[in-house]
């Protein structure tokens, strides 16, 4: 498969202070991750709140800029391009953010909110503007004659609709789609989620889709990537992850799927412990202690991510070779 992005040993650190010793403390929000994003392709990221998906979507649209590492967009390092060089890849690279109310202007009305990208990178006259303005709309599920209104005469669900118009009018390559759902009621999510699949289907779009409802992922993904505690422990096809995960943390959240079946009952797989902090995360395996296959070796040696059997990357060493797949037996 074709690479429209591609980051290597990325990292996002924030530094919020110095110890009593001088030495410098950081918050390690994406701590030295690689994966890519297959042209045309929706690669899910999902994992708890706070282990670092919104923050790695953001560095690599260079929202945020990297601590370490290096990002590749169609082959190309943009790591440390300039501003200005920035400004020239920002009409290919869009985000949809999580907060359909707050990420839009108040003061704006919807057809300058969706122009305004046009104006910035100096797309077409403004007739041209508007024409685009209006078929977005029409693309998105929104009526042309609402154009001068403002976003709090909108439900949540048409304001997410607002910002996946804005999104998609620069006509980008590669979206990151933030939490996009996550604000919504469920049977909206339903219709907002169908859109996106129909938009990058008519469209073409590479989406980094970040989640932490699986359903929701596995509605829409090609491929998902988990993420814990800044680190990918796993990427997988869709059938593959969802039919064979291999992790204890992917299939502890899979086990936290609700089957809408009364007369069925699922043992979900509860997690013991709280998340440990990324200030100070643990040592080995950062997911060990809350682990139940624990060894001794997980506490010591951090796993690196490998590769088994139709695509399956699994960062964990109770697996030692691709046929090694039941935890059932493992020491604990």
């Amino acid at each position: 498969m074709e690479k429209l992005v591609e980051v290597k040993n990325l990292k996002k650190w924030f530094w919020i202070g110095k110890s009593p010793l001088g030495k410098k403390i950081a918050v390690r929000a994406v701590d030295d991750v690689s994966f890519y994003v297959g042209n045309k392709e929706v690669l899910g990221l999902v994992g708890e709140s706070g282990c670092g998906k919104t923050t790695c979507g953001k560095t690599i649209l260079r929202i945020l800029n990297p601590t370490k590492g290096k990002i590749y967009f169609n082959g190309q390092e943009i790591t440390h391009l300039r501003k200005k060089e920035m400004i020239m890849l920002r009409r290919k690279m869009m985000i949809i953010y999580q907060d359909p109310f707050g990420s839009l202007d108040p003061r704006m009305t919807i057809g300058a909110t969706i122009a305004e990208p046009m104006e910035v990178h100096k797309i077409g006259s403004k007739k041209e503007q508007e024409e685009r303005v209006i078929e977005i709309m029409e693309k998105v599920g929104l009526l042309p004659d609402q154009i001068n209104r403002y976003p709090h005469e909108f439900s949540g669900g048409q304001r997410q609709r607002i910002g996946i118009a804005r999104a998609l009018a620069t006509n980008p390559e590669f979206i990151v789609a933030d939490e996009c759902v996550s604000a919504l009621d469920v049977s909206i999510q339903a219709q907002i989620i169908n859109l996106l699949q129909d938009l990058q289907k008519e469209f073409g779009l590479t989406i980094l889709f970040v989640a932490h409802d699986l359903s929701v992922i596995k509605h829409i993904c090609d491929r998902v990537a988990v993420m814990y505690l800044g680190k990918i422990v796993e990427t997988a096809p869709k059938r593959e992850l969802f039919n064979n995960p291999k992790h204890p943390y992917t299939q502890a959240l899979l086990s936290a799927i609700p089957i809408p079946d009364p007369k069925l009952r699922k043992k979900g797989q509860i997690l013991m412990g709280d998340v440990p902090s990324p200030v100070n995360p643990p040592s080995g395996c950062r997911f060990h202690t809350r682990c139940s296959y624990v060894k001794t070796v997980c506490r010591e040696e951090e796993p690196e991510l490998k590769y088994f059997e139709n695509n399956h990357y699994v960062a964990c060493h109770l697996f030692s070779n691709p046929v090694d797949t039941n935890l059932s037996g493992a020491a604990k």
